[in-house]
């Protein structure tokens, strides 16, 4: 057993949500369902259309595959979790699932920085956007993204494998995750406080730094070059755009940064629905439905679609209709005989 030389813990109980769990249930459900037809619905669009062969919706795509990976690792777990009586995970179970939680939530951040980065480029420097942001450049930029966030999961989780966890062995908290884990160490966790709160303030930091600055070179070279209609498109594009980052960024501080207490962990569990949940949600549709050229892509597959079915049913329609006529005719022909 992982850390089996320190602990005696072989599994945790998860507590999760102990009020309404069948509306939970359904509600979470919903909201699996939907990010999973929405980021599906959105990689799919993009490989199937050459004009979406772009930089831009490159890292969307591969965005909407964090989603689904990111979601799937914490609420699979959650709703079979409501729908049985103890919700028990192992506690290899608990440590997997952490690591790939942090994986995916670090490599999720650093490609959000990079998308704005992408549009940096792009209005600024149009001229050298295809070259800057070659097949080669991007894939070279997705795999540091995994790389940083798998080395970022693995300096989290190596520090909590030297912990002892020797019992209450009750987690207040619907998946597994640090805060809640290091209230039940019998061993000192001030390092692992420690080592979150860089790798997380590091993260957080640097990426929040990338996006303002970023937004501000964009905002500036707008504001000298575009029009009155282009600068107010742009405005609220990036308006957007900062109150998804907002979102996922200020529900992720507050989960590590406020201070590790029994009397915070609930309040902790509502912003963990929003960081792992709700968020990836929202995603598809504010980094995609939003974009300019996904959008028209998908009015265009839809009425495409709209013409498919109408074309079909007027020629059943047609079809029944000279069937009608044709036997009308026999008839006729029968009864004239």
């Amino acid at each position: 057993m992982a850390g089996g030389s320190h602990s005696s813990v072989t599994e945790f109980v998860l507590l999760g949500f102990t009020d309404l769990q069948e509306l939970l249930f359904v509600i979470f459900l919903l909201i699996y369902i939907t990010t999973l037809v929405g980021s599906l619905g959105v990689i799919v669009l993009i490989r199937t259309n050459s004009q979406l062969h772009v930089p831009m919706c490159f890292f969307l795509r591969h965005l909407s595959f964090l989603h689904i990976c990111y979601s799937s690792s914490i609420t699979l777990k959650l709703l079979s979790g409501l729908l049985a009586e103890r919700n028990v995970i192992s506690f290899n179970g608990c440590i997997t699932q952490l690591f790939f939680f942090a994986v995916f939530g670090t490599t999720e951040a650093i490609l959000l920085t990079l998308m704005v980065y992408d549009r940096d480029v792009a209005i600024r420097e149009p001229l050298r956007y295809l070259a800057a942001m070659s097949h080669g450049v991007r894939v070279q930029l997705v795999v540091g993204s995994y790389a940083a966030g798998s080395l970022n999961a693995l300096v989290r989780t190596s520090a909590l494998l030297r912990l002892s966890f020797c019992g209450p062995n009750l987690v207040n908290n619907f998946y597994c995750e640090i805060p809640p884990l290091l209230l039940l160490s019998w061993s000192s966790a001030q390092l692992n406080e420690m080592v979150m709160a860089a790798c997380v303030g590091f993260i957080i930091t640097t990426s929040v730094l990338a996006i303002v600055v970023s937004y501000a070179c964009i905002l500036l070279t707008i504001w000298s070059i575009c029009s009155a209609e282009g600068r107010h498109q742009a405005f609220s594009t990036c308006t957007s755009h900062l109150m998804a980052v907002a979102l996922f960024y200020g529900s992720a501080a507050f989960l590590y940064f406020h201070p590790f207490s029994r009397c915070a962990e609930d309040q902790g569990k509502t912003a963990s629905v929003f960081y792992t949940m709700v968020t990836p949600m929202l995603n598809p549709f504010i980094y995609s439905l939003r974009n300019k050229e996904v959008r028209s892509t998908l009015r265009r597959a839809t009425n495409e679609l709209l013409s498919c079915k109408c074309s079909h049913r007027f020629r059943s329609n047609q079809a029944e209709a000279d069937i009608t006529c044709h036997s009308g005719v026999s008839r006729r022909n029968q009864a004239d005989t």
